[in-house]
């Protein structure tokens, strides 16, 4: 992947990975452009890094998602890589799923039913580029299902087999795909404090920038770089030893 040069759209960029990978890439001389829902976050991010641009919008949303290509197409024609970052994380015990559906539908529309529309929406610009690329944040837990989260890892798995087949669909184009499978970082995912023991923030967007460095088109770091190429029984018998340790 190219370092420098890019013009970047970072969905989810006000804070946590997506904020530290914004960070990165403006290191490397790229002109980045982050959105996300809250104006406040958004501003937090800018007094932090002057040259960002920001966006609010809402990708829950299809006028959403829609808007947001218009206006980034529009005001940044030389847009060339999109980073599908954002997310949530919601523990749910499945013997009491007492919520309405729409509170578990969010997770699904935000992990998967975004970044898959999105891709598709931008799909066509990105290929009138030089040279462009989608990145696509998946999980570890794509991997080994996290039986805690049942619906973050279902959505993770379905978008690292969206992320195969976009890889193998734009392989005669020069928009190349990449995946980011996060271990557990330290951010606020699923809400403040949980990830406290996770990978150093900084470091793991350290790590993705070797990857990108390094041309590879799956990027792990620590645990999660473990499970990308494991074999079944491994991953389900590390998908038990995570549900047991955390039952514990």
């Amino acid at each position: 992947m190219r370092l420098t040069g890019n013009t970047v759209l970072i969905s989810g960029g006000a804070s946590g990975i997506g904020l530290a990978l914004a960070e990165r890439f403006l290191r490397n001389g790229n002109k980045v452009i982050i959105c996300g829902r809250r104006p406040e976050k958004l501003m937090e991010a800018k007094e932090k890094f002057p040259e960002l641009h920001t966006i609010v919008c809402d990708i829950s949303a299809e006028e959403g998602r829609k808007d947001l290509y218009n206006r980034v197409t529009s005001t940044f024609p030389t847009m060339n890589v999109l980073v599908n970052n954002a997310g949530i994380q919601q523990r749910i015990n499945l013997l009491d799923a007492s919520m309405d559906w729409d509170y578990y539908r969010q997770e699904i529309t935000a992990n998967l039913e975004a970044p898959i529309h999105l891709s598709m929406l931008f799909i066509q610009h990105l290929t009138r580029q030089q040279k462009a690329s989608i990145i696509n944040v998946t999980s570890g837990l794509a991997f080994t299902p996290p039986a805690w989260v049942p619906i973050y890892g279902a959505t993770k798995a379905a978008l690292h087999s969206f992320t195969m087949s976009l890889r193998l669909q734009l392989s005669d184009t020069d928009v190349e795909v990449i995946e980011v499978a996060p271990p557990a970082v330290n951010t606020d995912l699923g809400g403040v404090g949980l990830h406290t023991f996770g990978a150093p923030v900084d470091d793991f967007a350290q790590a993705v920038f070797k990857g990108f460095e390094a041309e590879e088109k799956e990027i792990g770091f620590g645990s999660s770089l473990n499970v990308l190429r494991a074999s079944r029984d491994m991953l389900d018998t590390i998908a038990q030893q995570n549900w047991d340790s955390f039952k514990k």
